[in-house]
C-alpha cells in the first residue's frame, strides 16, 4: 500500500526464460529462504488488505468521504492509462510484470509498520468512532482510507498486468500519497485544531482523544518519509532503471535482427549474380 504491491509481488510461476542465464549466480538457501519468508509475508499481507478495502468502500461511499476525493481515482486512473498508452508503453517482454524493487527483512519490517499505522489503527478508530458515536473522528480519517483502498485496489490489479510498464506502476503509489499527505494534513487540523476536549472529560475519552491526534501525526510522518525516502529516492529511479534497461535490450536485439537480415540478403543476392 506503499507501493509494497508492486515492489515485492512475487509471480504467480517461476520465470524459466531467465534462469539459464550462465553469468546469474544461483542463490543461497538463506536467500531463497528469505525469499520465500517475504512473499509470504507480503501475500497475507495483500489478501488481508483486500478482505478490508470492500468493507472501506462500503462505509466511504455513505456520504464520509468529500467530493474530490471520490474524484481522484477516477482521474488518476485514466491518467495511468493514458500514461501507459502515451508516454511509456509497455514493452511486452514478459507475461507478467517483474519485480520492481527487492525488499530486505528490514525493509518487510517497514512494510508491516506502514501497513499497522496506514490501515489498522485508523481503521480501527473509525470503528471505535461509530460506536462511540463520535461522527468528527469518523469524517476526519475516512477520506484517508477510501484513497488507501483504491491505491491497494489499484497497486493489486495492475501488478498482475504486463499491459502497465514499471514507470506507470510506480507512479500509483507516487501519486497517491501525494494526495494523501494532503488528505493526512487536513485530519490532523480535525483533530488538533478543530476538536476540543471537553471540560473533566474522563479518561476514556482523554485516551480517545490523543489517540486520533497520535495516529493523524504518525500518519503523516511515515507517509512523508515512505514518499521522500523510499518512493522518490528509491522506488521511481529503479523503475525508471528497469524500463530504459529493457528499452535498451529490445533496440539493441531488433539492430541486431536488421543486420543479420541484411546479410542474410546479401549472400542471397551474391549466389544469384554468381
Amino acid at each position: 500500500m506503499s507501493g509494497i504491491t508492486l515492489a515485492v509481488a512475487p509471480r504467480s510461476e517461476p520465470d524459466e526464460t531467465t534462469t539459464t542465464d550462465t553469468n546469474q549466480k544461483p542463490l543461497q538457501h538463506g536467500q531463497q529462504r528469505s525469499q520465500v519468508a517475504m512473499g509470504g509475508t507480503m501475500g497475507s499481507l495483500r489478501v488481508v488488505e483486500l478482505q478490508l478495502v470492500a468493507f472501506i468502500m462500503v462505509f466511504s461511499a455513505s456520504g464520509l468521504v468529500p467530493l474530490i476525493d471520490l474524484i481522484f481515482p477516477v482521474l488518476a486512473t485514466a491518467y495511468f492509462i493514458a500514461l501507459s498508452r502515451l508516454a511509456f508503453p509497455s514493452h511486452g517482454t514478459t507475461a507478467r510484470s517483474p519485480e520492481i524493487f527487492q525488499g530486505s527483512g528490514l525493509f518487510r519490517a517497514y512494510v508491516v509498520v506502514g501497513t499497522t499505522i496506514g490501515l489498522f489503527l485508523p481503521l480501527a478508530y473509525v470503528l471505535g468512532g461509530f460506536a462511540r458515536g463520535d461522527e468528527h473522528a469518523v469524517r476526519s480519517a475516512a477520506p484517508h482510507l477510501f484513497l488507501l483502498a483504491c491505491q491497494i485496489l489499484t497497486e493489486n490489479v495492475i501488478s498482475g498486468l504486463a499491459l502497465f510498464s514499471p514507470p506507470v506502476r510506480a507512479l500509483v503509489p507516487l501519486l497517491y500519497t501525494i494526495r494523501r499527505i494532503f488528505v493526512i494534513i487536513d485530519w490532523i487540523q480535525d483533530v488538533w485544531i478543530n476538536k476540543a476536549l471537553p471540560a473533566n472529560a474522563p479518561f476514556k475519552d482523554i485516551g480517545w482523544y490523543w489517540f486520533g491526534r497520535t495516529l493523524a501525526v504518525a500518519n503523516l510522518v511515515y507517509f512523508s518519509i515512505n514518499l521522500f525516502g523510499f518512493l522518490i529516492a528509491q522506488f521511481l529511479p529503479k523503475a525508471f532503471e528497469i524500463y530504459f534497461r529493457e528499452r535498451d535490450e529490445i533496440l539493441a536485439k531488433t539492430a541486431e535482427d536488421k543486420r543479420s537480415a541484411a546479410a542474410d540478403n546479401s549472400r542471397v543476392t551474391d549466389k544469384k549474380s554468381d
